[in-house]
């Protein structure tokens, strides 16, 4: 048992080492270097006179017995929170103190984005648009997180993250736009729903391959450390993502090269069908952080302060000691996975309508404005009224616009379109002369 409590020791230290809030200065940032902050030194001189374990790959101490570390010897991460579910803070000294203005320009954004999900899930079932996901239970990860970044930080998203694109300040229009591709879309209408995008705000487009994103956000945060920028890249996925090869390709690569990154986890239960159960069987996501020599935080997902906060801490560290983060955000999807999915099939109404109506981060938020009288029941309606009208007026307009030229499917890739895409291009207008009554070419751009 020596061994275990000693592992035990060791992720208790990392735990807590994460919550120190004290500055490092330069001269000790250099110092710890020569460590890692888990506790696992670098090989040190080789001393062949010492009866000690000389292994360059781990560090350790040799024992006399035969055990096998446990499975569950890092079980019981804990759940950090500042609010419970009624809104009340329950450690001062971890209320962030955002100003009333802040505070309800988290609420706006959290509930505007449950307007637009609405308004667009119920465009994808008229026919108006092929498909779309929700963000439903989980806009507390996406505004907390956002919130505690600064905007040059670079953020690579997997499908369900509209929430920090939206706080960053991208309109609806353009939200709009992708989901219709029509011509005002960015994207110029080649990706499907949701996969949004924008250079200017830093936020990398969204590709459909699961977990792809990882090990790029690694590479890229190794650029960003090579440039010393005091930028940071966050990356989002969800735990079905984490099972996914590249996932420990990206933690490996950012641990090894000390990558100034934060890992963020939407633990939300499911992916697509597959419940966490089924899913892994260690303690969630959280605990893989010590085996990759991160720092690992798990938190309340719908406690909009508790995933600012952690953020925060993170970001502050990262870029200044050049190492990743681990946060697992803890919180449940409501919605289906998709509008391919009919999640009725492996969960039960019970248990939706607990987390929708019990333990919701929108209702947390607003018990907590509620109390300060920040909020009330006519800015309420009053809100919803305009939110509503502001998304409506957005989705009427994408539905007038006309579509990209076609010729755009051919430009973006090469400088100057190589002969092999000039015959495509000349086929495919050969296609639509031949069949034009199948290609209405009126509702695209001349």
């Amino acid at each position: 048992m020596a061994a275990v409590r000693r592992l035990q020791k060791w992720v208790g230290l990392g735990f807590h080492a994460f919550r120190q809030n004290s500055a490092l200065n330069s001269v000790r940032a250099l110092q710890r270097r020569a460590f890692r902050t888990q506790g696992a030194l670098f090989q040190q001189p080789f001393d062949s006179s010492a009866e000690k374990p000389q292994f360059p790959g781990a560090s350790a101490e040799f024992v006399d017995h035969l055990e096998f570390i446990q499975p569950n010897v890092i079980s019981g991460i804990p759940i950090y929170r500042v609010m419970d579910r009624q809104g009340q803070i329950i450690n001062p000294s971890e209320d962030p103190n955002l100003s009333k203005e802040t505070v309800l320009n988290f609420y706006q954004k959290m509930t505007l984005l449950n307007t637009m999900d609405r308004i667009l899930y119920e465009s994808q079932r008229q026919g108006r648009i092929s498909f779309y996901m929700t963000n439903y239970g989980e806009e507390g990860t996406h505004v907390g997180s956002a919130a505690a970044l600064d905007p040059t930080d670079l953020v690579f998203g997997q499908y369900r993250e509209a929430g920090v694109l939206m706080y960053r300040g991208f309109p609806l229009d353009l939200f709009m736009a992708q989901c219709y591709a029509n011509a005002d879309d960015l994207g110029k209408g080649r990706q499907m729903p949701v996969h949004y995008g924008c250079k200017d705000l830093n936020f990398v487009t969204i590709s459909s391959p699961l977990a792809t994103q990882i090990p790029q956000a690694a590479g890229a945060a190794y650029a960003v450390k090579r440039e010393n920028a005091n930028r940071a890249v966050i990356c989002y996925f969800g735990e079905g993502a984490a099972s996914e090869g590249d996932a420990h390709a990206g933690f490996n690569f950012s641990a090894t090269l000390e990558c100034p990154l934060i890992f963020f986890c939407r633990n939300n239960g499911y992916a697509i069908s597959t419940p966490t159960n089924e899913q892994y069987r260690g303690d969630g996501i959280a605990a893989r952080g010590p085996g990759y020599g991160m720092l690992s935080i798990r938190v309340d997902g719908n406690d909009v302060f508790a995933v600012y906060n952690a953020t925060k801490e993170a970001r502050r560290r990262a870029v200044a000691e050049n190492q990743p983060f681990l946060i697992e955000a803890m919180t449940y999807r409501i919605g289906h996975h998709s509008t391919s999915d009919d999640s009725s099939a492996y969960r039960s109404v019970d248990e939706v309508n607990y987390w929708d109506k019990q333990d919701h981060p929108i209702s947390r938020l607003r018990h907590y404005m509620t109390a300060r009288d920040w909020w009330g029941e006519d800015e309420e309606r009053a809100w919803r009224k305009q939110s509503r009208k502001l998304v409506m007026e957005a989705f009427e307009r994408a539905e007038r616009r006309l579509k990209p030229h076609p010729d755009l499917m051919f430009t973006d890739v090469y400088d100057q379109m190589t002969p092999g895409l000039e015959k495509q291009k000349e086929a495919m207008w050969r296609h639509v002369q031949q069949y034009k009554e199948h290609y209405p070419l009126d509702l695209y751009e001349k």
